[in-house]
């Protein structure tokens, strides 16, 4: 019998035996085409057969159908995969933290647009420095969570120009002795995933700082709410969102509401490692797909029932 999980009327059965292919590497995050296609972001494990990290290296995307063959592979064209996004024409956007650039891909893997310069960390405040995730505002704008080297968040146009930058925080991830964590509201300790909503507002993952911040397109602060290490949102059509992180999935309200959390801490198919998920995504039928990044370095897949 399949393992269920789940709370309320969000209720789930692990796939078993899914995917049907061993991803060798750390499964660091997840996307779902219009057509069922599923594609990983992999970081390749290192010459001395450690986990990729986010540091830098070498990664791919694979690319798998619904049953979880493998239908497709990107090559080893990435440093470090991170986020990885799609939108309602299925093209790509991908955060490389690895080699400092956001790309924007076709779904065959052919790059459209390049953000950043590959290798080179932008001035301080600027694009970018180990960026974390892309995604496009419903106005077509691509927006940046810049996480790891610098708390800041990124707006574009949707041709590549630069319109704003916003955030503040003097904590770098993975940095020694960094000070006291900025908490303030609009103050950032690694934004590691953002998300824009159906009314255009940015939802930014505040990670290290265990909560939510709400603002404008434009940068203004509007909330915050709390929440157990969050990593990525997806939002639902009903505007629900559901957080991967130290809680599993949390399945949260747009005006800030805690439904429920699912997800048991362990290292069996259907349990997560720690409770901590990295990466997370719904497909068209309901289906939640989850990566982690680190601990169990696997993908699975949950169909809703």
């Amino acid at each position: 019998m399949a393992k269920r999980l789940g709370f309320g009327t969000y209720q789930y059965e692990l796939v078993e035996n899914w995917p049907r292919i061993e991803i060798r590497g750390a499964v660091a995050d997840v996307a779902v085409d219009s057509q069922g296609r599923v594609y990983a972001g992999v970081r390749n494990p290192r010459p001395d057969g450690s986990v990729g990290i986010s540091r830098g290296g070498v990664g791919h995307v694979v690319v798998l159908d619904r049953d979880g063959r493998e239908v497709g592979n990107w090559g080893d064209f990435a440093s470090a995969p991170h986020g990885l996004w799609v939108n309602q024409d299925d093209e790509f956007f991908h955060a490389d933290a690895g080699c400092h650039i956001i790309t924007k891909h076709a779904p065959t893997g052919e790059v459209l647009l390049t953000l950043g310069t590959r290798g080179q960390v932008g001035a301080p405040g600027a694009p970018f420095n180990r960026p974390t995730h892309a995604v496009q505002a419903p106005n077509g704008d691509i927006v940046v969570s810049d996480g790891y080297g610098q708390n800041r968040i990124h707006r574009f146009s949707a041709r590549g120009e630069h319109i704003l930058s916003f955030g503040s925080g003097n904590v770098a991830f993975g940095v020694e002795n960094p000070g006291e964590p900025s908490t303030g509201p609009g103050e950032l300790n690694v934004p590691h995933d953002v998300v824009v909503d159906r009314d255009s507002r940015l939802i930014v993952s505040d990670r290290e700082n265990n909560r939510l911040q709400f603002f404008t397109l434009d940068g203004e602060f509007v909330n915050m709410v709390a929440v157990n290490h969050p990593n990525k949102v997806q939002i639902d059509p009903d505007g629900m969102l559901h957080i991967g992180g130290g809680a599993g999935v949390e399945v949260w309200t747009r005006d800030g509401t805690r439904l429920g959390s699912w997800g048991e801490t362990g290292s069996e198919p259907g349990q997560f490692v720690r409770g901590s998920i990295h990466g997370v995504w719904m497909d068209g039928e309901g289906s939640v797909y989850t990566a982690e990044a680190g601990f169990n370095n696997r993908l699975q897949k949950f169909v809703r029932v």
